[in-house]
């Protein structure tokens, strides 16, 4: 076998290895609220939720893969040992924070490994500036171009949304049930709990698999076995090998769990009922369909937190528990520039023995 052709199909498995890591950290995003208000057991949880995973497949398109690939850093600069460089900063981060318990976003990990890879390898002009976005009141990041704008806005926005439409929600609910004796609402919100948990996991499925889809295709780009034009087109035959491929790794990563986030998420922040827990998945649903359509690589984590943080402060502000919830926001704020210095570090170590790299 060629010794690029084994380059390649490494730099997929790994890729392969992070949607897998991806669904067992992100696991919490998508059964936390159901396991938490007894709607589901963990086992049948994870299963509900790798099921709607892998059917994001045939849902959504490749909007927010097309982001990854060649809307942050430029390809012409990405090789496949940038592409590894990458992963490995998303991983080793992704690992440190499922062993912390804190839910931070494997999407911001892969985001600041490829940067920071990137940047090792060619400098801070290996990010994408152009087009521009002018932003309402914010205006430009001078020297960053529009998708570097977006997703970086929307790390703050993200969970801002969710957390907006999570007490909207709730705030509905509980104003068209007030009559309604508890136990009648608790037993209907346990069955549509299944059908928001289903949609937040279509949702995680059809946002987060899409970031290996890029670096899946970047790595076919730079092995030559896709060209720019395939690339730019829709991989060309590879198309569904990729998409099914990345969605299937994330379904099988959520169905093994990540069970330390879980319990953060799910009860560590604030305590729901099915009603709370119905309100905080269609609040994350909603956002995770809208921003999938625009191509913005956006924080499951992040969005599913501010919904159930939104959900919680309807009953009364202290129901949060603040001091977790500046633990994760803490995190959310290191995971790029994190997880980029270990990838910048992993290229150059990587250089060291492949000087061409």
């Amino acid at each position: 076998m060629h010794a690029s052709l084994v380059l390649v199909v490494v730099t997929i498995l790994i890729a392969l290895s992070f949607d897998f890591i991806n669904g067992f950290h992100d696991a919490a995003n998508s059964i936390a609220t159901v396991v938490s208000t007894r709607v589901l057991s963990p086992r049948w949880a994870v299963v509900w939720a790798a099921v709607f995973n892998f059917a994001a497949a045939g849902v959504f398109g490749t909007a927010v893969a097309k982001t990854i690939s060649s809307g942050l850093v430029d390809p012409k600069q990405v090789t496949q040992y940038v592409i590894l460089a990458a992963l490995a900063g998303a991983i080793i981060w992704d690992l440190l924070t499922w062993w912390w318990g804190l839910p931070t976003s494997s999407s911001h990990a892969l985001i600041g490994g490829l940067a920071g890879a990137g940047i090792a390898r060619a400098g801070w002009q290996v990010l994408v500036r152009e087009p521009k976005l002018h932003w309402p009141i914010i205006g430009t990041i001078p020297g960053l171009g529009e998708k570097w704008m977006a997703t970086l806005i929307f790390i703050v926005l993200a969970p801002l949304i969710g957390l907006i439409l999570g007490l909207g929600l709730m705030v509905a609910v509980s104003w068209i049930f007030q009559r309604s004796a508890p136990r009648t609402v608790d037993k209907l919100f346990r069955k549509l709990q299944l059908l928001s948990a289903a949609a937040y996991s279509l949702g995680h499925g059809g946002n987060d698999a899409q970031k290996t889809m890029g670096i899946i295709a970047g790595a076919l780009l730079a092995g030559g076995y896709l060209t720019p034009a395939q690339f730019a087109a829709g991989w060309g035959n590879y198309k569904w090998y990729i998409i099914l491929g990345a969605n299937a790794a994330i379904a099988l990563g959520t169905y093994f769990g990540g069970w330390r986030i879980v319990h953060t998420m799910g009860s560590k922040i604030t305590k729901l009922r099915p009603v709370g827990g119905f309100c905080a998945e269609g609040a994350g649903a909603i956002t995770l369909f809208f921003l999938a359509a625009h191509g913005i690589p956006v924080s499951t984590t992040h969005t599913i937190t501010g919904a159930i943080i939104g959900v919680g402060s309807t009953t009364r502000l202290s129901a949060v528990r603040w001091g977790v919830a500046k633990r994760i926001v803490w995190a959310w704020v290191l995971t790029i520039p994190a997880s980029a210095v270990v990838a910048a570090l992993t290229f150059w170590a990587i250089r060291f023995f492949v000087p061409t790299a």
